[in-house]
């Protein structure tokens, strides 16, 4: 195997940027938004997760003050940027309940006492070593200059240690002494890293933790409180300005809090950029870490705004109805949204919403936004109605939860989808969304063998079309007269049945329309991730168009593939990543199956190998793919399995464990990899 690759240059230079952008926040002269920032640290650990700046603490400008040590480490934070990431970190601790704080977007500074007494304020500086700046400190408001005694197990005694606090300038203090400055945090940056201290008096120091210590010995960790909260009770009763601090049992009730705070937001008096979420228990080896794994800042997004919910539209596609809402016009990452996705009517159930809700509002790459939480009803908001009858045969609807439809297997909209179904699947793409509502609205196509009995004239006849049009139309959908067995029941739009689905079937043995045709149900269930539901969907939807799909075959206008057997690649899956360079994803896909592969979208447990040009890089892919012992092989490599030939030395980059061996004469490909 040859050595491990280069690092990619993109991680090289997300590092330069990274730290430039920390100098020019430090420093108070930030030229990028948070939100900009953050993206730059999470493209770098999707691409290196193991870089070294995620366990470096972050280093602020130290010119021209005395240099003194912390008493406690001043780490960094990890975050979570919405709800799936919080949840990710959430479910591998233990804690029965969380304890929720502001977080403040200031300065970060610590507070140090021997014996009750303040003696000096430190930045926050590289973590272990910052700026002494206690003069400009003494102007400050809420530090204490004297501290009653904390309660311990052995009795009171007076404080020596470190206590952590945000400098913050206030949202009225900006506006009426500061209008020049872009935001309060800059403007305290500032300030408390000037010199001659003036303007100090401007700001406020907030305080969220404190641990005992002396200064110039190592952090103990010793602690006389029993819990955080205890902790921050006795920093309010010592007459610190604290960040308060709310109790919340699961994750459901964190995000709900959030939810509300955001919706607070803008009346505080002060900035904040998120929550910070921790555990009951106080942990000193955790704090003393640079990265802390059992606290998290759990940030606000500008691709999250709190509106209201005006009302609700049931989007129609083929039988399935949609609930769509209408909410107040908010700016969302740079557009002004008045619709949002609710998915089902699950979704307004779980989050109790109504007319008149409060809620959040998201947009993380969808086209349209998603509400994601309830920040509260208010009295007079109304229960929202959903459609009882189905709008094309008047059925009563269905409500499963995750969906609510028509289950009239006649009604005329679930034809017609199936119509579009089947030219989707199989890419006629002369044969418009447009043609297809003309001729189904006529009568003339009511199935989908309809549509292989139309002539060139009767589409000629048509508006707006033409005899050459019509010739088109024709030839392009007789032209896909071959098609595989996945296309061929995917197109006949079976609810929950595309063509991944089917070739899982395939994989399973069911490799022809007839031994589908023939299946028991209880069998199709035990077929990887199908199921007893999804195998009632199919059985009953196959009984249901099985008649339509022979009369298809028997007329000769559409032929289904036989299954391969023996191909060079058989009894292997591959899943494909990033860009490939001699091929398009969808073209190495098709290679796959026509070697008589299996092409998968994700990773997933039995999976032969991962195809990746970047083996070594830290992935999502890739590390799953490691943690499940399958090999991850680069283009070259994948090519050399195409061709019949062992893998090249080079697969994988030396990153698995497991690469297969050069296989012996004769030895199938099969073999090699069971």
């Amino acid at each position: 195997m040859s050595a491990r690759k280069a690092r990619p240059p993109r991680v090289r230079e997300l590092e330069k940027l990274i730290l430039y952008h920390q100098g020019r926040y430090y420093a108070g002269e930030s030229e990028i938004s948070d939100e900009a920032f953050d993206a730059l640290w999470d493209e770098l650990k999707s691409l290196e997760p193991e870089n070294r700046l995620f366990s470096t603490i972050n280093s602020e400008s130290t010119d021209g003050f005395p240099k003194e040590y912390h008493l406690i480490p001043m780490g960094s934070q990890e975050k979570a940027a919405d709800p799936e990431e919080f949840y990710l970190w959430a479910e591998k601790r233990d804690f029965s309940e969380f304890l929720v704080q502001y977080k403040l977007d200031g300065a970060s500074l610590e507070l140090q006492y021997e014996q009750g007494r303040f003696v000096r304020a430190v930045t926050r500086g590289d973590g272990r070593v910052g700026d002494d700046i206690t003069a400009n400190a003494l102007k400050m408001r809420g530090i204490p200059r004297e501290l009653p005694a904390p309660w311990g197990p052995s009795g009171p005694s007076p404080f020596s240690g470190g206590v952590r606090g945000e400098v913050i300038m206030l949202r009225s203090t900006l506006k009426s002494r500061f209008p020049d400055k872009a935001n309060c945090r800059n403007a305290a940056n500032g300030l408390m890293k000037r010199k001659d201290g003036e303007g100090c008096e401007h700001l406020e120091v907030i305080c969220y933790d404190a641990a005992p210590g002396i200064p110039g010995s190592p952090f103990t960790g010793i602690s006389p409180w029993e819990d955080e909260a205890q902790k921050v009770a006795w920093l309010g009763d010592a007459g610190f300005n604290v960040v308060p601090m709310t109790e919340c049992r699961g994750a459901e009730a964190v995000i709900a809090y959030r939810a509300r705070v955001m919706d607070e937001r803008p009346l505080l008096p002060y900035d904040i950029d998120g929550l910070v979420v921790k555990g009951r228990a106080i942990d000193p080896a955790d704090l003393s870490r640079p990265r802390p794994e059992k606290q998290i800042a759990f940030k606000f997004s500008l691709e999250e705004a709190v509106t209201t919910l005006r009302s609700v539209e049931w989007s129609e596609s083929g039988v399935t109805y949609t609930p769509i809402a209408a909410v107040d016009p908010v700016q969302l990452a740079g557009t002004t949204v008045q619709r949002a996705n609710l998915a089902n009517p699950n979704m307004i159930a779980s989050l109790n919403l109504r007319i008149g809700s409060r809620v959040v509002i998201v947009k993380r790459g969808e086209i349209i936004p998603k509400i994601e939480a309830l920040v509260e009803n208010p009295p007079d908001a109304l229960p929202i109605l959903q459609p009882d009858r189905c709008s094309a045969c008047e059925t009563a609807l269905q409500d499963e939860g995750t969906r609510l439809y028509c289950p009239n297997p006649d009604c005329p909209k679930l034809i017609h989808h199936r119509l579009e179904k089947w030219i989707a699947t199989l890419d006629v793409r002369d044969f418009g969304i447009g043609l297809i509502e003309r001729l189904y609205r006529s009568g003339r196509v009511r199935s989908i063998p309809d549509l292989y009995t139309l002539t060139v004239g009767e589409l000629a006849s048509l508006d707006r079309m033409g005899e050459t049009s019509a010739a088109k139309v024709l030839r392009s959908l007789r032209s896909r007269r071959i098609v595989s067995l996945q296309a061929f029941v995917a197109g006949f739009d079976i609810e929950g049945i595309g063509e991944t689905m089917v070739e899982k079937l395939v994989a399973a043995g069911y490799d022809t329309l007839e031994k589908l045709l023939a299946s028991r149900e209880e069998d199709i269930a035990g077929v990887y991730q199908f199921g007893s539901i999804m195998a009632s969907s199919l059985r009953k939807g196959l009984d249901r168009l099985q008649g339509e799909m022979k009369a298809l075959l028997s007329s000769g206008a559409v032929e289904i593939e036989p299954p391969r057997s023996g191909g060079i690649l058989s009894g292997l899956s591959f899943c494909f990543t990033g860009e490939l360079l001699s091929m398009k994803r969808s073209e190495a896909e098709s290679l796959v199956k026509s070697l008589g592969g299996q092409a998968k979208s994700s990773v997933v447990k039995g999976l032969s190998f991962l195809v990746n040009n970047d083996p070594s890089s830290g992935s999502s892919k890739n590390a799953k793919a490691r943690s499940l012992g399958i090999p991850v092989i680069d283009e070259e490599a994948f090519l050399a399995l195409t061709r019949g030939e062992s893998l090249p030395d080079t697969a994988g980059g030396g990153e698995t464990e497991g690469d297969p061996a050069p296989r012996a004469a004769g030895q199938s490909q099969m073999e090699l990899f069971q």
